[in-house]
């Protein structure tokens, strides 16, 4: 991955009618490799710039998916971008330290793209 991407990234990703976002709570590795944690938004935005105004009160999004765990190779089957950088709250977090304490945890192989239910 030619990004450097870092817990507390925003990151922009297309779809066909626009784009949407996601953050990165963590990046962990289990004995498959790679796993990536995600939020999802229910916010999509007709631009880039439109997307990155909004990320300037980025409270004020709302979470469709607090905790997505992705494999390596479904995280990078959707293109990402990084739009900008902020820490996370505990908050934001407990739905990760939940994950971490389930004994049952998984890990998704299927693309942000088809967690979301977007085409």
């Amino acid at each position: 991955m030619s990004q450097n991407f870092q817990a507390g990234d925003f990151l922009i990703f297309q779809i066909e009618s626009g784009y949407g976002l996601l953050r990165i709570l963590a990046i962990g590795e289990n004995e498959n490799g790679t796993v990536w944690h995600l939020a999802a938004y229910n916010e999509m935005f007709l631009d880039i710039e439109t997307a990155d105004g909004a990320l300037a009160d980025h409270q004020s999004l709302t979470i469709s998916y607090p905790h997505l765990a992705l494999t390596n190779r479904a995280f990078e089957s959707t293109q990402t971008a990084r739009m900008s950088n902020a820490p996370l709250t505990e908050n934001e977090l407990k739905n990760l330290r939940d994950w971490e304490t389930n004994p049952q945890r998984k890990v998704s192989d299927l693309s942000v793209r088809l967690l979301l239910g977007l085409r």
